[in-house]
């Protein structure tokens, strides 16, 4: 499937007047102050709106959560984002009692507002891997079980995600409490101009016999999409590079579309 990466980012002011304006409507504010980020619920006005209608509020009192914090620019304002960012990921899921798809893309939606008010928080505050043992002298190594493997390299992924990708390595695998159990043989990203985007995803849909309409019907079995524009791992021949999608062998793809439910987190560097 396409992708069409935007690297231009709004200005500061044009993104603080669209926060406003998508509050316009709204009769409560998610908080009353930094000091109540966590004891918030912006959920509590949102049971019987409409599926797109949830999402919006629920994205647009994010915005101005953390648009508010941000103004503060000192080390109090971030700790109460990151605090304000894993509430609201808790509470996203309370989303699914209106559209079981809306938790992901509430999750997408407060990580988009924290990158854009506080960039690189989420990949400060994330546990990092393991730092791989130090290199052995000739010595130690001639004394080391010839049976001993390398340690695997897990790159920035975070531990919490379900699925990694480094498409510079054209790797990709699965881990569980931050431990790979299952990788792929290898995988094949978007090519030049289609280039499959890097960042923080969830899985949103997932269909096993599926067909890509914008390229000629070309067939996508076990399509697991992880973004609201097509993007998703599925079957293919990974030795030719794609429109934004992982590809990957038929078995590689049967296991992700098993394992991967949604609102599971896909990590890509």
């Amino acid at each position: 499937m396409s992708y069409t990466p935007r690297h231009s980012k709004p200005s500061r002011a044009k993104r603080r007047a669209a926060s406003v304006a998508a509050l316009a409507g709204l009769s409560v504010s998610l908080f009353a102050a930094p000091a109540h980020a966590q004891q918030a619920n912006p959920l509590a006005q949102l049971s019987s709106a409409s599926s797109a209608g949830s999402l919006d509020a629920f994205a647009a009192q994010a915005t101005a959560a953390f648009e508010q914090l941000a103004a503060q620019q000192d080390r109090a304002a971030r700790d109460a984002a990151w605090n304000t960012r894993n509430t609201l990921i808790q509470q996203a899921n309370g989303l699914g009692a209106i559209n079981p798809e809306l938790p992901a893309q509430a999750k997408a939606a407060v990580d988009r507002a924290v990158e854009t008010f506080f960039p690189g928080l989420i990949a400060q505050r994330t546990p990092k891997p393991a730092p791989a043992p130090a290199a052995q002298t000739p010595a130690r190594a001639a004394q080391a079980p010839a049976s001993a493997a390398p340690a695997f390299d897990y790159g920035p992924c975070p531990k919490d995600a379900k699925a990694c990708i480094d498409i510079d390595g054209r790797r990709s695998w699965l881990q569980r409490d931050g431990k790979m159990y299952y990788q792929a043989a290898t995988i094949g990203p978007g090519k030049p101009g289609y280039e499959t985007p890097r960042g923080t995803f969830y899985v949103n849909r997932k269909v096993k016999d599926e067909i890509s309409y914008e390229f000629n019907n070309a067939p996508m079995p076990y399509a697991t999409y992880f973004t609201n524009n097509g993007i998703a791992f599925h079957e293919g021949d990974p030795a030719y590079l794609s429109h934004g999608c992982i590809r990957m062998h038929r078995g590689d793809a049967q296991r992700y579309f098993n394992d991967l439910q949604i609102g599971d987190k896909v990590f890509i560097y």
